[in-house]
């Protein structure tokens, strides 16, 4: 070993295989903020280290200064996509904090059922999707109020910086254990057992015609024009420092129509003069009539 790689160990914040040093960490962390706005604190360096370890014996890499190097580099961008797939985690479930369902449904879906009815346009956005749960769970309470959704003015716009989950949830396949959350009455109606894979379940073409599914980074472009009646943004925003926060909440309220709501996560509050609070986790628009 030499005299540089020795000091680069000593220096290692991890105990690996490989050295990784607090420069490493602090390069890692500005590609992982300037690819996504998620922010990266000291205390995440050994998860970092644990995850990109893999992604270095992959590449036959033999130091985290080289992995830094090609992520940074312009023949990087497929890597850097890997590195915000490791470093990111898609903890999800059918009707996740139920609440915000049974609100979706008496604030926004019910008053709006005879609009909808005489061709009224309604547009949601679930603008984290994941692996689909929670897009396919809006789609599941939307048919709750009108059962022929499909044929009416509804669309559900369903994004994810990650294009692998996207390709996840626009299957609409599930195991068995991902669907028992969901409720037994929507369930038996609107899911159905895979005829093309054992012990899986599958979206009913009902729910997944209402669903848009497209890659989307939050800190990025925006193509969107119409404004929507509801927006999810769940256990997200958490992850990024106070600034990107606030460009969120005042981007969000701008895509919001007069009487739209936002629904964040358990431990996200929205502290923005734009919104006022509408129930547990829940948001108007400042001023707004429910």
């Amino acid at each position: 070993m030499s005299a540089v790689a020795a000091t680069r160990k000593q220096e290692s914040l991890v105990d690996g295989e490989f050295a990784f040093t607090n420069a490493d960490f602090r390069a890692v962390a500005e590609v992982l903020y300037a690819t996504s706005g998620i922010h990266l604190p000291d205390s995440k360096a050994a998860l970092v280290y644990s995850r990109l370890a893999k992604r270095l014996r992959a590449l036959g890499l033999r130091t985290f200064r080289e992995y830094v190097a090609l992520v940074q580099s312009d023949q990087g961008k497929e890597e850097r996509e890997r590195l915000l797939m490791a470093l990111t985690t898609n903890v999800t479930r059918f009707f996740r904090e139920p609440h915000h369902f049974d609100h979706l449904i008496e604030t926004v879906l019910t008053p709006m059922a005879d609009k909808v009815k005489a061709g009224a346009p309604l547009r949601i956005w679930s603008s984290a999707c994941s692996t689909g749960q929670e897009p396919y769970s809006i789609a599941l309470a939307v048919l709750s109020v009108w059962p022929d959704a499909a044929n009416r003015n509804i669309r559900i716009l369903a994004t994810d910086i990650d294009e692998n989950v996207i390709k996840t949830a626009r299957a609409g396949v599930y195991t068995g254990e991902a669907v028992e959350q969901i409720p037994a009455s929507y369930r038996n109606r609107w899911i159905s057992k895979d005829p093309d894979a054992a012990r899986t379940w599958r979206m009913s073409e009902e729910a997944r015609s209402l669903i848009a599914f497209k890659p989307l980074n939050l800190i990025g472009q925006w193509p969107m024009k119409k404004g929507f009646d509801a927006i999810f943004c769940r256990n997200v925003v958490i992850y990024f420092d106070e600034p990107t926060q606030a460009k969120l909440w005042r981007r969000f309220a701008a895509q919001l129509l007069p009487q739209g709501k936002l629904y964040v996560g358990h431990s996200e509050r929205v502290s923005d003069s734009a919104f006022d609070s509408d129930g547990q986790t829940v948001y108007k628009l400042a001023g707004a009539r429910r």
